[in-house]
């Protein structure tokens, strides 16, 4: 399987295959990201095509020793979403839905579903600076020195920035289930 910095090459050269694969392999964390930052599935589709067009036009500009190719689309794409969206706005995990358990315990099912959609909302109210860096090293699983090259920060930034967020989900959590249980 060739790397993304391969396929981009060949996507520079004119090879639409290299493109598709890249693509194919990319497209769907980057509309997870633009989804979570906007909550709007129609920016997230936008903020995909834009990010694709701008990586025809201008991947000459990728520079391998400043990131991943995932961490310059996502840097790409996070432009995008600024923009969209007048800068800050929450996110929401359209996936967390298709996650949920099918098994037949209703009981256990809403619970499920409350926790989730507490997460959702906790993630939803964090500042986007703390948001975006939960999105990229939690849910997309990206790497610091990657989200640190997609957000234009040092990695140092990326690792404050995520265990300031992670503290303020874990606050919102815990204050949620100490008002559930005084009920």
């Amino acid at each position: 399987m060739q790397s993304d910095s391969e396929l981009l090459r060949r996507m520079e050269l004119g090879d639409a295959v290299a493109f598709g694969e890249l693509y194919r392999r990319r497209q769907a964390s980057i509309y997870r990201f633009a989804l979570h930052m906007s909550r709007s599935a129609a920016v997230a589709e936008d903020v995909v095509q834009e990010t694709f067009l701008a990586l025809i036009r201008n991947g000459g500009r990728y520079d391998e020793s400043r990131g991943s190719v995932a961490a310059y689309l996502a840097g790409i794409a996070r432009n995008l979403v600024l923009r969209a969206t007048g800068a800050e706005r929450t996110g929401v995990d359209a996936e967390a839905e298709a996650a949920l358990p099918s098994d037949e315990d209703v009981l256990g099912d809403l619970t499920q579903r409350e926790e989730l959609e507490a997460l959702r909302r906790a993630v939803d109210a964090l500042p986007a600076q703390y948001r975006e860096v939960v999105v990229l090293c939690e849910l997309e699983e990206m790497s610091y020195a990657d989200a640190a090259a997609a957000l234009g920060v040092p990695v140092g930034t990326v690792r404050s920035r995520l265990n300031r967020g992670r503290q303020m989900l874990a606050e919102r959590l815990v204050r949620r289930q100490s008002a559930r249980c005084s009920v």
